[in-house]
């Protein structure tokens, strides 16, 4: 499109949209402007807490930002972010990542340029990305990881029966409260050999990925780690919690395994210490989590300083928009390292969110339009309304009915 008033534009008006065409909330920001037909879109998906977050870009976040210019994006962030005085935290920062994504896309719109151009450009034609195989047993992991391959994937996170595996559950004491039950041990032992099977079918010509999500005691995290070696794998994902990252210097000298490590984190300083001490090989940041595309790229760039690549979080509870986000900055980043990617390929998706990025032999691509390159249809968008139920996946217990993080 073309701006006619771009002197003396301001922003007028900033809402969230709420859908869940695939069954999973979804949030996401409009930024509109003085200049008719110009708008942004920003993911502010925080699906757990969706109803909060909207809250905080309608009643909080829009009265500070209505009158002021679009065009100063790091302003705006910097403003936002301390207005309430005290900063970060996980509804605070994905309500204002839909801000600043969308200012981002609003500055595409202006230039006339896909975002990947404003960032610098290409360094890439496509971004590879991995998808997730499970199943009941090795064999069953094995068939989901060859339809993969089948599709030209080449990065694969492999896990067996989910999260915490299926380690074979003794009884429980009497009384337990309700719960997804594990065996941290017995699932453990069932990683490796679930890799040892797959090695063994698969041989090295595949890379396989596993997520721990937090499900083991951090020496025992150490244990895996060194147990895994033989496997290579491309990465071994959370294997400690936040508050026990000091484990991975323990780890790190112990373990050439690959870690990756942070959809948990909030505060963008939270990595100042794990990339610059050489503590981890990729940032697992979950971008509307960090609080939008700005903040996002100054951690890629200090990534790029210390050798650790990136890996953006990108499951099916963020939004079409924020995967736009994730593939525009992947192209851009020279230490990029790959891609997550849920599939958006569902009917109602598409109809929702006109322009979603494509996937081709096992790589992304966005389109050439300014700006993200997607849309919003919000009369499609109203046809999915979003659920408000309790989360049940968080509460997990060990065997004796001990809730442990999720």
């Amino acid at each position: 499109m073309k701006i006619q008033h771009l002197d003396g534009l301001t922003i007028t008006s900033v809402t969230c949209i709420l859908t869940a065409p695939d069954g999973i909330n979804l949030a996401v920001v409009k930024v509109e402007t003085s200049e008719p037909g110009l708008y942004g879109l920003g993911c502010a998906t925080f699906t757990q807490r969706y109803l909060a977050v909207k809250t905080a870009v309608e009643d909080y976040i829009a009265p500070f930002c209505i009158g002021k210019d679009p065009q100063r994006i790091e302003d705006l962030w910097q403003s936002a972010m301390v207005n309430g005085y005290w900063r970060n935290g996980p509804v605070l920062n994905n309500a204002l990542s839909g801000l600043d994504i969308a200012l981002w896309d609003i500055k595409g719109k202006i230039a006339g340029l896909p975002l990947y151009q404003l960032f610098g450009g290409k360094c890439r034609e496509g971004v590879p990305v991995y998808r997730h195989a499970d199943g009941k047993c090795p064999e069953e992991v094995e068939e989901n990881v060859r339809k993969y391959m089948e599709q030209g994937y080449r990065y694969i996170r492999c896990q067996m029966g989910g999260y915490g595996g299926l380690g074979g559950i003794a009884r429980h004491p009497e009384h337990c409260p309700p719960g997804n039950y594990f065996d941290p041990d017995a699932y453990a032992r069932s990683v490796v050999k679930l890799f040892d099977h797959l090695r063994a079918k698969l041989g090295f010509d595949v890379e396989l990925l596993h997520d721990v999500h937090e499900r083991v005691a951090p020496i025992e995290a150490v244990r895996l780690a060194k147990r895994l070696e033989p496997y290579r794998l491309f990465y071994l994902e959370d294997c400690v919690a936040p508050e026990n990252i000091e484990w991975l210097r323990i780890l790190r000298s112990q373990s050439c395994t690959p870690i990756a490590v942070g959809e948990l984190f909030n505060n963008p300083q939270e990595w100042v210490r794990p990339v610059s001490d050489h503590l981890v090989d990729f940032v697992r940041a979950h971008i509307s989590q960090l609080g939008g595309l700005t903040p996002a790229r100054k951690l890629a760039t200090l990534c790029e300083a210390f050798g650790v690549r990136t890996a953006w979080h990108g499951p099916g509870d963020v939004s079409p928009v924020g995967h736009a986000a994730n593939i525009h900055l992947d192209l851009a980043t020279p230490n990029f390292g790959i891609q997550e990617w849920c599939g958006l390929d569902s009917e109602p998706i598409r109809e929702v969110f006109p322009g979603c990025p494509e996937i081709r032999d096992g790589y992304a691509y966005v389109n050439d339009k300014p700006g993200l390159g997607i849309d919003i249809d919000e009369k499609e968008a109203a046809k999915y309304p979003c659920v408000n139920r309790p989360v049940e996946w968080t509460v997990t217990r060990t065997v004796d009915g001990t809730l442990v993080r999720p």
